[in-house]
Order: C-alpha cells, then structure tokens, then sequence
C-alpha cells in the first residue's frame, strides 16, 4: 500500500500521512524512555547517569543512519513523484549498498574506539565502569538500527506511514517487557537494560525488511534490468551526504554540550538524562511532522505542484507553531511531575535541576517547530545545504554559549539551558530570511528523471 501525497485536501492529506509518523517516533522514544524509568528506578543514580550519558553518544551514531535514510528518503519520493519506476529500484539498490556499508564501517569504529570515547565525554571515574558496560552491548544494535531505518524510509517516501508504525509498536512493547525481565528480574545492570534494547531494534529491522520483501518484490528483489550503478550511488550519496551532515551536527553539538554537563557531577548529569527525554518526547511530534512535511513536499516537488507546496507551507506552520505551543504549556505546568516519572522523588536536587532546565527550554518549542520545517523544507527542494547552515547555526550558537556562559559564575550550568532556545531562534530567522529572499528560484525546476543515467 502506497498513498500519492500530490493528490487531495492539503491539510488533510498531510495530517493523514504525518500521524502514524510521529505515534510511530513516539514509540521509538520508548526505547530509551523504559532504559531510564527502569534504571533510575531499580538500579538509582548513578547508573541514571551512565545510560543517559551513553544515550547521547548513540543519538549521534543513529542520526548518521538516519540521515542518510532521510536523504534516500527524499529522492525516492522525487522519484515517485515523477513516476520514474526504474530510477526508483536503482535508487534503493544504491541506497542499501551506501547505508550497510557506512553502518559495519560505524560498527567496527566504535568497537575499536570505546575506550577512547568514554574519555572524551568526559566521564566521571566513579561511571567508566558502568558506561564501558552498557556501551559495549548497545552498539551491537546499530545494524539492526540501519535495516530499520532504511526500510521505514523507503516505505515513508511511497506514502506509506502505517507499517513503520507497526513494527516499532511491536519492538516497543517488547523492549519494555525485556527490560523489566532483564534488570528488575535477572538482576543484569546497565547490560541487562541494554541488551532489552538491542533485541527489540532487530525485531523492528528485521521484521520490517520481510515485510518490504514481501510486499514490494518489484522495488527490492533481484532484477536483471537494475545494476548497482556508480552514478546512483553518487547521486543518493550527494543528497544523503549533506543530510547526514545535517543530523551529525545536530548530535554532535549536543554530544558535545553532553561533555560539559558532564563537568558540573552526578547531579547534573541524572537531571540532563531524565530531562532531556522529557525534553525530546515533547518535541517528536513537531520533528517527524516536519520529516512528514519534507516527504509531502519532495513528491510535489517531483510533480511541478508548486502552488500546492505553497499553500502545504501555510498549513504545516500553523499546525507545528499551535501544538509546541500547546505543549510548552504542559511541560511548564508539569515539570516537576514529569522528573518524578524518571527520578526518585527523594532525590529532591536532581529533580529541581531538572524542573529549571524544562521551564527554560520547554517555553520555546515552537522555535524548533518551525526549524524541523525549515529542514524538511529545504531537503526536498533539493537545499540539503541550507539545512546544514541552519543546523550549524542553531547548533554551533549553542555549543558556543553554553561554554560561555556556563563560565559565567552567576550562570552557571543555566547558561547551558538559555543556550539552547537562543540558538533556535537564530537558526529561524536565517532560515525563514532565506525563504523570502529565495523563494522564487526555489521552486524552479526539479530533479530530472534522467539526470543520472550511465552512458553504455
């Protein structure tokens, strides 16, 4: 089952493929959200500590994944967009060659690195244990993290939102079950939470790639007349790269923020991890109503419907800017009880910490409202790069501040939270002064059908 986004009422249409969308990354944010309820919960801080940490560097290995798979993404939705059904089947092929070969490339690294990672996040002695332990089981996961990705990808840019759904449903409920057997029943620590994870990504991959098989054999099984061709693979790995670039960034900047919560201690750190998955839930929708927007604008693009991309950038602001708005409200009003999900309510200093960081951050979520929008905007008009200047923007402004003003002594470690609402404000008015200055040219023309064909 596939749905044609260049058809039908906007605002519906739109809605009707985004929700499945954001309830399905709702439900991968479960993953992580049952690894810190049931660690801080029976195992307490200290190792609340250690997986959040450790949280944050997987964030960033996966975005390259996901990167790349949102860069396949939007051609191949150009690709159904313009009915080009065999640049489509060469797209995915050259995709899936680009992705499994950088995720075993990602799978070796960090297994030779480990050591050499848990210094560089700057890890307090009384964690390396710990972190060392649930690292070198939870990277196993990433190739079940790649097939995942890719495939959910796939069916995404055909319109196809639903089963992606479905498979993380599954492996959702099973990480949760797993991860009350492993850690609360078998007594296996951090390991035991991780492990709880990795099982539960390749039940999601693995069961999604048979899906795929099995019901669009035309696009993924063999075929005499779809060649890996060195022109499609540049073409996906042109528009993958800066994609990639995009999420890497956006990782990496709160990777490295990750190093200097580090410094301020224990504390901290279990606030930072129990916050910013509060922090992250409440934000998902808005980020996959954007990637959403992206898909539906790229096959639009693919069809020459300019006017209804337009009238789709009108709707899709006034829905991302209603419901951050909404839910700020909520994370205002209920922060502290929302700590208390992930945090002992004993542990009154880490709880506090937590509440001032949500009151700051969560007050401006209709900012990264509107730049998910903007990257999705300008990935599928094929701007990948100015999704990679804004990301720099919003990223590079709150690495930097967070580092000054967290020097700050009447700051402190606020200047780290204040940091990161001003770097999406910066990042918007570039992104949305580009738009009317360029809006125009944006438009003009799309990828052709043929641009990348091999000569014989």
């Amino acid at each position: 089952m596939h749905t044609d986004l260049t058809q039908g009422p906007v605002m519906k249409t739109m809605l009707r493929f985004a929700v499945p969308m954001i309830l399905g990354n709702l439900l991968q944010q479960c993953y992580n959200i049952a690894d810190t309820l049931i660690v801080g919960k029976f195992l307490g801080a200290d190792a609340l500590a250690a997986v959040g940490s450790a949280f944050s560097l997987m964030t960033f290995l996966t975005s390259i994944l996901q990167g790349l798979a949102m860069g396949s993404g939007t051609v191949f939705s150009i690709r159904f967009g313009q009915k080009d059904q065999q640049g489509l089947k060469e797209g995915i092929l050259a995709s899936f060659f680009l992705l499994g070969m950088v995720a075993i490339l990602l799978n070796v690294a960090v297994f030779v690195g480990l050591d050499w990672i848990i210094w560089v996040l700057r890890t307090p002695a009384a964690l390396v244990g710990m972190m060392r332990e649930y690292l070198a089981v939870i990277f196993a996961g990433l190739v079940g993290i790649f097939l995942y990705n890719f495939f959910a990808s796939l069916l995404r840019s055909l319109g196809n939102s639903s089963v992606p759904l479905f498979f993380l449903a599954v492996s959702a409920v099973l990480n949760i079950l797993l991860d009350l057997w492993f850690v609360a029943g078998l007594e296996r620590g951090v390991a035991g939470a991780a492990e709880a994870t990795v099982i539960s990504q390749y039940v999601s991959g693995i069961g999604i790639a048979i899906y795929t098989r099995l019901k669009f054999p035309a696009l993924v099984k063999r075929d005499r007349t779809v060649r890996l061709r060195i022109s499609r693979v540049k073409e996906i790995a042109s528009y993958s790269a800066l994609t990639c670039l995009q999420q890497s960034i956006m990782n990496l900047g709160i990777l490295a923020v990750q190093g200097l919560v580090n410094s301020f201690g224990t504390t901290v750190m279990a606030a930072f991890a129990a916050a910013v998955k509060i922090d992250a839930f409440a934000y998902l929708p808005v980020q996959d109503f954007g990637n959403a927007f992206s898909i539906f604008t790229a096959q639009n693009f693919g069809a020459n419907q300019t006017e209804r991309i337009r009238k789709g950038i009108r709707v899709a602001a006034l829905a991302s800017i209603s419901f951050s708005l909404l839910v700020s409200a909520c994370v205002f009003a209920f922060a502290e009880p929302l700590m208390t999900l992930f945090i002992d309510a004993k542990e009154t200093a880490v709880i506090a910490e937590g509440v001032r960081y949500l009151r700051i951050e969560g007050a401006f979520y209709f900012l990264i409202g509107v730049l998910f929008l903007l990257y999705g905007l300008y990935r599928a008009l094929g701007k990948p790069g100015m999704s990679v200047v804004l990301t720099v923007m919003s990223l590079g402004t709150r690495v930097a501040l967070a580092y000054a003003l967290s020097a700050v002594p009447a700051l402190g470690v606020v200047g780290i939270w204040w940091s990161v609402p001003i770097g999406w404000f910066l990042a918007d008015a570039l992104g949305v002064g580009y738009y009317f200055v360029k809006a125009k040219g944006l438009f003009r023309g799309n990828i052709p059908k043929h641009a990348v064909e091999e000569s014989a």
